[in-house]
């Protein structure tokens, strides 16, 4: 391929990468509808430079330890707590970043306002030409980071691609990336799992040249004795990468400890360049990693203020005594494993009750992460690359030494298959540790879907004639439409937004709105009809069918949610976070899970009066995931017939992570029976 092709064919694809990931950043008008960047973005409010080195480094009065809020910590237009502990569950390094750009746009915009048009995001919303408060403006400035550092991800996909199987397979594999529609959708997310997915990617490219080069110098130093001084300066080409993959790796850690991961296949990247010195230089490798994140992370090490209390352990007649590490860093990594495993039973991770490991994350992935065929063909795509692997690197070994031989690990070094062991020696690991979670939150494959584009692209380029450009045009093509569509639901009203104005407009101020537990609520506070109206105007009353499970299910736990409702005029539901779970799990929620059906079907005396929601759509066709089936549910009929009131097509049920911040589907009910709480007990069965 000519090189002016190449490169302007890569502009193209970066340019629409861009603008999927740059549009809609306001796609919930900046209220911060996601609960961990709004919780991130909180902590980046208090972000600030030390006064003194001394105070940098105290933990309980450094601006800058997320682990701790600063003592006089304060933000305009929000409550910021002060003087206590705070749990971060995030690496530092996105959080630093997007205090950084910010602090950069803060200070680049009386520049740049004058000379731009007022009505433009950039001028608007990045450069505060708004005038917004530090919470709102953070949020836009980190959003649109995101997104540039997963066209950042798109580019470096590319030049591994490109090394790994050629330049057709490179800019393939980051078109692939660009219309990803689970990338485009986290790039719009203030979160750390883009900038982890970033890291990764460049770690990996970066190792595959340190290795391709100690290979070109082994067969130039075969070739002649002679060139031995040149050989050796070829070493220096290969410490370089393999020194910067390090740096790149502890970013990634930085980010997101699951990337602790990238240590096999930089140890394993060491031994490829380097033999008999792999030791020495996976050391020095690993101590860069470890220096690199512990710089840009410092109060991981520094914070020791936290209980974190190993038990006892006796083996045989020793006896490991238990010990406070205090470290609050490692008490995070603790509290998340536990999530992750599902040992904790959190409340919000209950939907994955029953769901298969690995098969799940797969299904989700194919039906909405990347849509059906570019899905397949990912996966499909990942088998194949595993074949090739085993198959050839098999037949090198055969044709060199004998299966039993005592060099039989030696047979890898030689060979320009080793390149392809280090994307697989980071995506294998990480699958098989993640997809076997309990808790499977799409977000968690973000930084192994980049290496499945590659593989995608590889398989489809290896086909023959005409089918490998009927490939390329019906995956490209199908997905291209989808990742429209899925932009275009960023130009309707956020769902939350539209309800909360349908409240103002239609219900009493100091009118008690009953909401879920564990769900958001209604209203958010808003300019409506040119005033600005606020939550407190309502008193908010949560039911509790989601809290408490098996014998805390149970009969007074009904009788407190049904006096509620009687008492009621209004209740919300603004996603399926409670009926797309309890309905589920009966031996857990006996009662509770009965609710919904009876709610849904008017039997406690409550009718639909506002529903509203928005979904990918083009070209008047609407793309609505299946949130009743799963839950063996009847909606209400006023859904039903929203639902149907325009074509419309499904991919089926949808992981509630992927659906329920940017496009829920929103029901507000009216007391129109006016049921008594005894009257309504009589429609729930219980067991005596």
């Amino acid at each position: 391929m000519q090189r002016w092709l190449q490169w302007s064919l890569l502009l193209i694809i970066l340019i629409a990468a861009a603008a999927f990931r740059l549009t809609g950043l306001d796609w919930d008008g900046y209220h911060h509808y996601h609960p961990d960047e709004r919780y991130i973005t909180w902590i980046a409010t208090t972000i600030e430079r030390p006064s003194s080195l001394v105070t940098a480094l105290d933990p309980h009065q450094s601006p800058i330890n997320p682990f701790y809020w600063p003592p006089d910590a304060e933000s305009e237009g929000i409550v910021v707590l002060q003087d206590e502990a705070r749990r971060f569950a995030y690496g530092h390094v996105p959080l630093y970043l997007g205090v950084i750009a910010t602090r950069l746009a803060e200070w680049l915009g009386p520049h740049l306002l004058p000379l731009l048009p007022v009505d433009w995001p950039l001028t608007r919303d990045i450069l505060n030409g708004a005038g917004a408060i530090e919470f709102t403006h953070l949020t836009a400035v980190t959003r649109a980071l995101t997104g540039l550092t997963d066209v950042a991800t798109v580019l470096a996909i590319f030049l591994l691609g490109r090394r790994l199987y050629g330049t057709a397979v490179g800019l393939l594999a980051a078109a692939f990336l660009t219309v990803n529609v689970m990338h485009i959708q986290l790039a719009h997310f203030f979160t750390s799992d883009p900038y982890l997915t970033f890291f990764v990617v460049v770690s990996v490219y970066l190792m595959v040249v340190a290795v391709e080069r100690g290979l070109k110098s082994e067969e130039r130093r075969g070739k002649s004795e002679g060139r031995r001084a040149k050989g050796e300066g070829g070493r220096a080409n290969v410490s370089l990468p393999l020194l910067l993959a390090a740096v790149f790796g502890g970013l990634a850690v930085g980010s997101k400890f699951a990337a602790v991961l990238l240590l096999l296949p930089l140890l394993l990247a060491a031994w490829l360049c380097y033999g008999q010195k792999c030791l020495w230089w996976g050391g020095a490798a690993t101590a860069v990693a470890i220096f690199t994140f512990a710089l840009t992370n410092p109060f991981a090490l520094l914070d020791n203020t936290c209980q974190v209390i190993s038990p006892a352990i006796r083996i045989g007649p020793i006896e490991i005594p238990s010990l406070n590490w205090r470290n609050c860093y490692l008490e995070n990594i603790i509290a998340q494993s536990s999530m992750v495993r599902g040992s904790g039973d959190q409340a919000f991770t209950r939907q994955y009750t029953g769901t298969l490991p690995y098969l799940y994350t797969v299904e989700m992935q194919i039906r909405w992460g990347m849509g059906p065929l570019l899905g397949l063909v990912a996966f499909a795509g990942f088998a194949w690359a595993i074949w090739q692997v085993v198959s050839r690197q098999y037949s090198v070994i055969s044709n060199q030494y004998s299966v039993l031989s005592k060099r039989f690990i030696l047979a890898l070094r030689p060979s320009p298959l080793a390149l392809h062991l280090l994307p697989l020696a980071w995506f294998l690991p990480y699958f098989l540790t993640t997809g076997g979670f309990f808790v499977k939150f799409m977000r968690y494959m973000q930084p192994v879907t980049p290496f499945l584009m590659i593989y995608g692209a590889a398989l489809i380029w290896q086909w023959r004639g005409r089918w490998r450009w009927v490939g390329v045009t019906a995956v490209l093509l199908f997905t291209s439409l989808y990742a429209l569509a899925f932009v275009n639901m960023y130009s309707q009203p956020h769902p939350w937004v539209a309800a909360s104005q349908w409240v103002f407009a239609n219900v009493e101020p100091g009118t008690p709105l009953l909401s879920e537990q564990w769900d958001d609520a209604l209203p958010s506070t808003m300019l409506f009809e040119g005033r600005p109206r606020r939550r407190e105007e309502y008193e908010e009353v949560q039911l509790t069918w989601h809290t408490g499970t098996e014998e805390l299910d149970n009969e007074q736990k009904l009788e407190q949610n049904l006096a509620q409702l009687a008492q009621a005029e209004y209740l919300t539901i603004l996603s399926n976070r409670v009926y797309g779970v309890d309905p589920r799990l009966p031996e857990r929620y006996p009662i509770s899970g009965q609710y919904h059906q009876l709610l849904f079907d008017g039997a406690l005396g409550y009718e639909p009066v506002y529903v509203t929601s928005r979904a990918p759509h083009l070209f008047g066709l609407y793309l609505i995931p299946d949130r009743f089936s799963w839950p063996d549910l009847q909606p209400p009929a006023l859904v039903t017939e929203q639902l149907s009131a325009r074509p419309t097509i499904s991919f089926g049920r949808a992981d509630e992570s992927f659906i329920v911040y940017d496009q829920p589907l929103t029901i507000i009910f009216r007391n129109v029976g006016e049921l008594t709480a005894r009257q309504m007990r009589e429609q729930f069965e219980i067991e005596k």
